[in-house]
């Protein structure tokens, strides 16, 4: 007896665009497209954080120039969801496919949009998520009775556990994140992401997209031409404009008020 074919996965998607024009012509398309399932619509940033509130999306369209906060900024602000979406912008400008990619972006559309280049990222956005889905799920932490988590991490077939403890600072390296700990460094199957979110209570903060490290083996946060630059265990790393306040608030602060 033959089982049925599986259903193909179908998308719900956001559409934001301040141009109604603009806006009603790529609702078109992608109602118009079978595998989307259903399509919000928003006029800018703030009433698409408030559709995203209440509703489930998988992929969010975004115009790049908006008032207010613009594509851009919106993207910055989905990635720090729990359940993220993957964002396509749609624009007429081409000087920001640097900073769109930058950004971990699935595509990046110009206008006017045609009902080809839609589909081809829809597609690209259903590949993603059948490659994330399919993706071997990170190893468990196992934590042992002190409390401090033990990291099972390989090397030349031996698995060895790893305290949580001795890490000083985690690294992005694509789909995998490479943790620096005092005599050397070990890689593991697993994002920073994820590893932001799992160890954010235990210390631990990210300061640039590429990096994640323990706040009390910070020595030093030092401005330099070209921004802020922290010291754990002997390395100088980078801090992204948009990290500096909050490590600024988790690690000046509370020194100056203990020694005030």
């Amino acid at each position: 007896m033959t089982g049925r074919p599986a259903t193909p996965p179908r998308l719900r998607v956001l559409a934001v665009d301040d141009e109604p024009p603009a806006l009603d012509e790529l609702l078109y398309l992608l109602r118009n497209d079978p595998r989307v399932e259903y399509v919000h619509s928003a006029a800018d940033a703030a009433e698409a954080l408030r559709v995203l509130h209440e509703n489930d999306v998988d992929v969010a369209f975004l115009d790049i120039r908006m008032p207010g906060l613009d594509g851009m900024d919106l993207a910055r602000v989905l990635q720090r969801f729990a359940r993220s979406p993957a964002v396509v912008f749609v624009t007429a400008y081409d000087d920001r496919a640097a900073d769109a990619f930058d950004l971990g972006v699935v595509d990046y559309v110009r206008k006017p949009v045609r009902a080809e280049r839609i589909a081809e990222s829809l597609r690209r956005v259903l590949t993603e998520r059948a490659a994330v889905e399919d993706r071997p799920t990170a190893p468990p932490e196992a934590a042992p009775p002190g409390g401090d988590p033990m990291i099972p991490v390989e090397l030349g077939g031996v698995v060895r556990l790893l305290p949580r403890s001795s890490v000083c600072w985690v690294e992005a390296q694509g789909d995998y994140a490479r943790l620096h700990t005092t005599d050397g460094s070990h890689l593991v199957r697993v994002s920073l992401t994820q590893l932001e979110e799992r160890w954010t209570d235990a210390g631990f903060l990210r300061i640039h997209r590429s990096y994640l490290v323990r706040l009390d083996l910070v020595t030093e946060l030092r401005l330099t031409g070209s921004g802020y630059v922290v010291s754990v265990g002997g390395h100088q790393l980078p801090v992204a404009r948009r990290h500096t306040r909050v490590l600024k608030d988790r690690l000046i602060r509370p020194a100056k008020q203990h020694w005030g």
